[in-house]
C-alpha cells in the first residue's frame, strides 16, 4: 500500500532501509525531504513530488527539445530548463565529421522539434545531447503540450497506466519528455481529448482518485487513431 504525505524541507519522510530519488537525503536511517511536495512511501522506495520547480537535466533523462540555434559544430536545442542543451554534429554525422563539408541544417534546421537523450550533465556547462538510439530524431508532427517537470511521473503513471490509458482512448500517439514537454499526434479531435486530459492530471495531480477522474472526462472508447 502506498502512503502519501504532504510535506516540507527538513521533514523525516520515513525511518528504515529504502530507495530514494530526487529531493530526498538520507541521514543515518532516516528519510528528509528537501522540497516542498508530497511524498510516496511504497514497500521499498521513497519518492517525492514537488508541487513546483523546473527541469534539472540527469544523464539518461529523455527529452524532447526545439532547436533554437546552429554553430560551426552542433545545433543549441531548448530544453524547457534553466540549461540549453548542445547535439554535437560529430554524434550525427560520424567521427568523420567537418565543418568545412557538412551541412548541419539538412540534418536539423532551427525551430525542428527533436527527441533526444541526455548524454552527459555536468553543473559547469550547458548538458550534452545524443540521438543514439531507436525512436530519436526530428519529431515531424504533433501538438506540443508544456507541463511542469515535476508533474511527468504522474502524467505517465505508474508502470505506464495513466499515459497508456489516454493514448487508447484518445487513438493519440503521446510522447513524454522528463523536461515537460508532450507531444500529441492523432486525429484532431484525439488531440484535443488528449490535450484536455493531460492538463486535468497536472491540475489534480495529489487528487488519490485522479485515474477515476481522466477516465470520467475521456468517456467512451477509443476514438480514430492516426
Amino acid at each position: 500500500m502506498i502512503q502519501r504525505k504532504q510535506v516540507i524541507p527538513g521533514d523525516v519522510v520515513a525511518k528504515g532501509n529504502y530507495r530514494y530519488g530526487s529531493y530526498i537525503e538520507k541521514h543515518g536511517d532516516e528519510y528528509v525531504a528537501l522540497r516542498v511536495g508530497v511524498a510516496e512511501v511504497l514497500r521499498d522506495e521513497i519518492k517525492l513530488n514537488p508541487l513546483t520547480g523546473p527541469y534539472l537535466p540527469h544523464t539518461d533523462d529523455e527529452v524532447i527539445g526545439k532547436v533554437v540555434d546552429i554553430n560551426g559544430f552542433g545545433w543549441v536545442v531548448d530544453i524547457n530548463s534553466c540549461f540549453d542543451g548542445f547535439l554535437p554534429a560529430s554524434f550525427v554525422f560520424g567521427r568523420d565529421f567537418s565543418p568545412a563539408t557538412h551541412d548541419l541544417s539538412s540534418k536539423f534546421r532551427v525551430g525542428d522539434i527533436i527527441g533526444t537523450r541526455i548524454e552527459t550533465s555536468e553543473r559547469s556547462r550547458d548538458p550534452q545531447l545524443s540521438i543514439r538510439g531507436q525512436g530519436y530524431g526530428k519529431i515531424e508532427s504533433g501538438e506540443i503540450v508544456k507541463i511542469s517537470p515535476t508533474k511527468v511521473p504522474r502524467v505517465i503513471g505508474r508502470r505506464g497506466a495513466m499515459i497508456n490509458l489516454i493514448s487508447e482512448r484518445t487513438g493519440c500517439d503521446v510522447r513524454v519528455g522528463q523536461n515537460g514537454v508532450v507531444v500529441v499526434d492523432g486525429s484532431p479531435e484525439g488531440i484535443m481529448k488528449a490535450v484536455k486530459a493531460i492538463m486535468l492530471v497536472e491540475e489534480e495531480t495529489h487528487a488519490p482518485d485522479l485515474m477515476s477522474k481522466v477516465e470520467e472526462a475521456l468517456g467512451g472508447s477509443a476514438v480514430g487513431g492516426n
